[in-house]
């Protein structure tokens, strides 16, 4: 058995030895790339400054607010409509693929191979790949937010199911209560109040994916932002990054509260 000094020490060399390859990495990236570490640093504070002086909202920019809030509001009903949508199915899909409540093995590797494959391809793919198909619209943007969080929501559902509601599964099968009495009277109750705080996290998180998705698509705040911004009319973008940040933060501060009352 090691002494603890031996053991601290070992623990040390490892943890350097991460350091100085991760280290490694990055020098022969920027070497590879021919990227100057000093002078990147240096160009952050003008680049804030820039942002400063151009992106400040000014008088003649509270013209754009109402356009402005009528884009907005239209992104975030996308992002809660995509969201509620993704969550219903992803709750059916996460009863078959769950090891409590899954049918047999086949069906539950299929379906964590599904949750898999939409949760790992970036929205920015499925924004483009879609665009192609649907053209640009407010449904391109649905769906591309509605894929993504199908993928996260079932892999997120699965795990609460399998941590929160497996106990209650087995004594109520043990009682001789059916397949479905036990998940409609039982799981689904039980896991509701988890199944909800996702559901926040990811209308939030949607809210801000949202307007990357609509400068891809032509919808939403995105839009209006890139818009402004190639059209050199810093000051509407700014406004519109100020109104997009309080809307982000009243949702987050909304969300946080209604998990304290369901948790």
């Amino acid at each position: 058995m090691q002494s603890p000094k031996k053991y601290l020490a070992h623990k040390g060399w490892h943890q350097t030895a991460v350091i100085a390859i991760i280290g490694g990495i990055y020098v022969f990236g920027s070497w590879a790339l021919d990227f100057n570490s000093l002078n990147g640093f240096l160009a952050v504070p003008k680049a804030f400054a820039w942002l400063g002086v151009n992106f400040r909202p000014t008088a003649d920019s509270m013209t754009y607010l109402p356009k402005i809030w009528q884009k907005l509001l239209q992104t975030v009903l996308l992002a809660i409509s995509s969201t509620v949508v993704a969550a219903i199915i992803a709750i059916f899909v996460a009863l078959l693929g769950s090891k409590v409540t899954g049918v047999n093995g086949f069906v539950q590797t299929i379906v964590r191979g599904i949750a898999s494959f939409f949760r790992n391809i970036p929205l920015v793919a499925w924004s483009m790949i879609l665009l192609f198909s649907f053209k640009q619209s407010d449904f391109t943007g649905f769906l591309a937010l509605l894929l993504m969080s199908v993928g996260y929501l079932i892999r997120a559902f699965m795990e609460i199911i399998e941590d929160e509601a497996s106990e209650t599964m087995l004594a109520l099968k043990a009682t001789g209560a059916s397949y479905f009495q036990v998940i409609f009277q039982a799981v689904l109750p039980q896991i509701l109040p988890s199944i909800l705080s996702w559901i926040l996290y990811m209308i939030e998180n949607n809210v801000r994916d949202a307007t990357l998705v609509g400068i891809l698509t032509g919808t939403g705040i995105g839009f209006i932002f890139d818009i402004y911004y190639k059209s050199f009319r810093f000051a509407a973008a700014g406004m519109t990054v100020l109104a997009i940040i309080i809307v982000v933060i009243a949702l987050e501060t909304i969300s946080n509260q209604i998990r304290r009352v369901i948790l």
